[in-house]
């Protein structure tokens, strides 16, 4: 019998929150899969393997319908970051945060790192509409255009239209209202403003279409979460987990050969 391959174990989690349809699902292809797709609602959660350098990175995305909130304080638990996103074109969505999500942070890691993104940027900001390769370089919108893949029989329509050349919509949330966010996020937590991460790092805008910030955003926090993998690979080192594949596979030699 061919031997079962391993899954490689995670040195840390990050996990994605934030109401349905600001675009979470949307923001994690475009940064592991360099695509955009216009996704079905997430049921639950699910979640990637990034490797980052010598690190297993896992990023969780989870379902932001009202029917699966419960199960957001399991996902966060151990989580050393969590991505707090919005849709900046929807104010509701920045207020869900701080009424809904904010409480199930609660399991997370104590030192964990908290970025606020607020997705859609290129339905405001023009120069969000320009697509950005994975270098960071400015490419055609035709190009760009090309390599959005739409999903068929998405049961959730999008929250927000569809962005179009030279059409800017309303911005409802602003940067000084997401760091106005983060300072209370901080307070929540008990945490000082001066021996925290500023609001200025933190505070993100990005756009899941056209690749904006998104690859800055994920990069970002990789680097930061960085100490936190160092610790959690000290602590294993003092007190070694037991791997059970292992032992139950002596304890099945063992019972082969004491046989007569």
């Amino acid at each position: 019998m061919p031997e079962v391959s391993k899954m490689k174990r995670p040195d840390v989690k990050v996990v994605l929150l934030g109401d349905m349809n600001v675009g979470k699902t949307s923001l994690l292809h475009r940064y592991m899969e360099r695509k955009f797709k216009e996704t079905v609602s997430t049921v639950g959660g699910a979640f990637f393997l990034k490797q980052w350098g010598p690190y297993n990175i896992s990023i969780w995305d989870t379902a932001g319908r009202e029917q699966f909130h419960g199960l957001g304080s399991m996902y966060c638990r151990g989580a050393a970051a969590v991505i707090l996103t919005y849709d900046v074109t929807n104010w509701q969505s920045l207020a869900e945060l701080e009424e809904r999500f904010l409480s199930l942070t609660d399991t997370a890691n104590h030192d964990c790192i908290y970025a606020l993104v607020g997705n859609k940027a290129d339905l405001t900001d023009s120069k969000a509409q320009l697509c950005h390769d994975s270098d960071g370089l400015v490419k055609d919108r035709t190009e760009c255009n090309q390599e959005c893949e739409v999903l068929s029989g998405c049961p959730t329509p999008p929250a927000s239209p569809t962005s179009l050349p030279g059409v800017m919509l309303r911005k409802q949330v602003i940067n000084e209202d997401a760091v106005a966010l983060y300072g209370r996020i901080l307070r929540y937590k008990g945490l000082e403003e001066k021996n925290s991460l500023p609001a200025e790092k933190m505070c993100f805008e990005t756009s899941a279409k056209t690749g904006y910030n998104v690859d800055t955003l994920f990069e970002t926090l990789f680097d930061l979460v960085l100490p936190s993998i160092l610790r959690k690979r000290q602590e294993n080192q003092k007190s070694p987990t037991v791997d059970l594949e292992e032992c139950r596979m002596v304890g099945s030699k063992k019972g082969r050969s004491g046989c007569c």
